[in-house]
């Protein structure tokens, strides 16, 4: 299955508040929803967090998640009169859409744990490249290797998740980020809480050798499932 990443910012003279509310209850309801291939929908919305990863920060507010089955059912969804006439045609209204940045992934749960949460809960998401030279199979290799068992370490961690670009993003040149990496804890001083700890330090020294620090960005959310967590 296809999990995608769609991060989008608001249209100059929007507010953040403004734009995740009409994100949420109108183009999510009225329009992505409704196109037939996708299986679940959930949209992060992205809340103030100093502890955010990257320089300059990500202007993104938010992140569409999707579940699509295959390479073919993706296709076939962006050919649909619900996409062409309806989603595609309603972003302009709320998005900056030469801001909306899309990664394809095929995602692996490093630590299980329940999809849909408890109120308040809160994600970390960062996206990863690779460090420079490495190949990327090794990089695969070792996200899911002793990498993940650093990642495992994490204190009041919940649920982890390590999902790795799909091939067809390498078919003409590098993809922008090789995989995309979610935290999940209680709530937002947990999140604080595991970022200050000695654990931060030890994963930090894990990426080296691994993962590019120039680019390591990261955003702090909460969830609505739109579709899901059970597929339709």
């Amino acid at each position: 299955m296809i999990h995608q990443f769609i991060l989008a910012a608001p249209k100059p003279g929007m507010t953040t508040q403004e734009f995740q509310d009409y994100w949420v209850n109108v183009h999510a309801v009225k329009f992505a929803s409704k196109i037939p291939q996708i299986r679940k929908y959930l949209i992060d919305s992205r809340i103030p967090f100093d502890g955010d990863l990257g320089t300059p920060a990500l202007p993104h507010q938010g992140i569409a998640e999707i579940w699509l089955a295959n390479g073919e059912e993706q296709l076939a969804s962006l050919q649909t009169d619900e996409f062409l006439q309806g989603a595609r045609l309603d972003e302009p209204t709320w998005a900056a859409f030469w801001q909306t940045l899309v990664v394809d992934t095929t995602a692996h749960e490093i630590v299980p744990g329940p999809e849909d949460g408890p109120a308040g809960r809160v994600k970390l998401t960062v996206l990863l490249k690779r460090a420079p030279g490495l190949d990327l199979a090794e990089y695969r290799s070792r996200t899911l290797g002793e990498y993940a068992q650093v990642v495992a370490g994490a204190p009041g961690l919940r649920r982890a998740l390590h999902a790795h670009t799909v091939d067809g993003a390498y078919v003409f040149g590098e993809a922008g980020f090789d995989s995309v990496e979610q935290f999940w804890f209680d709530d937002e001083a947990a999140l604080t809480a595991a970022l200050a700890s000695p654990w931060f330090a030890e994963l930090k020294a894990a990426q080296q050798g691994l993962v590019d620090p120039k680019y390591v960005f990261s955003l702090a959310s909460t969830e609505t499932w739109i579709i899901g967590p059970t597929p339709r």
